[in-house]
């Protein structure tokens, strides 16, 4: 994800420093990978049942076009939802269909409190888990997120250097 850093982003201001741009952990797309899977299974049921008929054979190769469509689609839903760590702010941008775009932003100097989580065995074993930025007007619930001690402790250091920067903008 270094390239990404290398460009910046839309909507970023003048002075802001990029310091980190995450996504989900892959484990995110597992709707993604059943939908690859379950068609292209249950198509391919027809070949068993009937071994001597040459026009069910393309049951299968039907199936897996449809389930790669869904899977295609899930995987762009998962791409293109991106966080954004700043020097200044936290922002998430959620994909939703094609078209539909979700952005939060989180002013780094109203951050209360951080948190992860790691979901059991599971979590431990894949390396995924929930972050949770706590703010004064509400939570900012991060979910299955790669490697959340990484980037946890990365959104504790940034919002220490702003909480730092902004003591020093203050006139005593």
């Amino acid at each position: 994800m270094s390239n990404e850093l290398d460009q910046g982003f839309e909507g970023q201001r003048e002075g802001e420093e990029l310091l980190l741009v995450f996504r989900r952990h892959v484990i995110a797309m597992r709707k993604g990978f059943y939908l690859l899977v379950i068609p292209f299974a249950l198509s391919s049921l027809p070949v068993f049942i009937w071994p001597s008929t040459l026009e069910v054979y393309w049951s299968p190769v039907i199936g897996l076009a449809i389930g790669a469509l869904l899977f295609f689609y899930h995987f762009l839903m998962w791409y293109y939802t991106v966080y954004v760590l700043t020097s200044e702010r936290l922002r998430q941008v959620t994909q939703y269909g094609f078209f539909g775009k979700d952005v939060v932003e989180v002013n780094l100097s109203k951050v209360q409190n951080i948190s992860y989580n790691i979901p059991g065995f599971t979590g431990e074993v894949f390396g995924f888990g929930t972050i949770i930025v706590h703010t004064y007007v509400g939570d900012l619930v991060i979910s299955q997120v790669d490697h959340p001690e990484k980037i946890y402790n990365q959104l504790q250091d940034a919002v220490a250097a702003a909480a730092q920067e902004s003591h020093e903008d203050v006139p005593s």
